[in-house]
């Protein structure tokens, strides 16, 4: 932090707030927020920085902070076992409520997904708890998880697809490989029953060209 610190004021000769956020789920004692370097003689430095320890704060106290951040860090606070559908749903409540543009809900929300991963009990839980949300922030709720399995589908079928061409033509080029997975969900079931034709490279290689038209 010390170093951080040093070329930024260095580079810009500005103010400069120090921050750090810890998002390590363990361990729970208190993180140092201090560097020091003394000798016996001389204290030559004593920096201090503002330290963040997400599981030492309780996810609670953020719950009506109409703060983005917010949204997306209680996801790392300190949550009991039983509560993670509960803090899962809430974070998306909260989320909806800010009405943020897509990109950025779409971005806290994945960040939500995957620091919050829940088994199958779990997501029957988590589903009673947005039951329980008003049906307008439901509703949005809802269009927000869809899209994860959507985006999850659609990672499968590219995965897939690219395992089946690299049995049938061999291994791609990543010139070709990046056009695969440049293709359109629609394109990519196209091309997944395309493939079943093709014996070499070179007929994928023009099955992108046709595309390309």
């Amino acid at each position: 932090m010390f170093h951080y610190f040093a070329r930024l004021d260095q580079n810009h000769l500005k103010d400069i707030y120090p921050i750090v956020i810890f998002s390590f789920d363990e361990p729970y004692r208190p993180e140092k927020d201090t560097f020091k370097v003394e000798f016996p003689n001389l204290k030559v430095l004593e920096f201090r920085f503002h330290a963040i320890q997400l599981n030492r704060l309780n996810w609670r106290d953020y719950l009506d902070r109409p703060n983005p951040v917010a949204a997306a860090l209680m996801s790392k606070m300190k949550i009991a076992k039983r509560d993670r559908p509960k803090v899962k749903a809430e974070c998306l409540r909260l989320l909806v409520t800010l009405k943020l543009d897509p990109a950025k809900t779409r971005l806290i929300s994945k960040f939500v997904d995957t620091y919050l991963r829940l088994n199958t009990q779990e997501e029957k839980r988590f589903q009673k708890e947005v039951d329980k949300i008003g049906v307008a922030q439901k509703e949005a709720i809802m269009q927000i998880t869809t899209s994860w399995e959507e985006r999850g589908i659609e990672r499968e079928r590219r995965s897939l697809v690219l395992r089946q061409l690299n049995r049938r033509v061999g291994a791609l080029p990543e010139s070709t490989q990046a056009q695969v997975e440049a293709l359109s969900f629609d394109q990519v079931g196209i091309l997944s029953e395309a493939l079943l034709d093709f014996t070499s490279l070179t007929d994928l290689e023009n099955w992108l060209e046709a595309t390309k038209v």
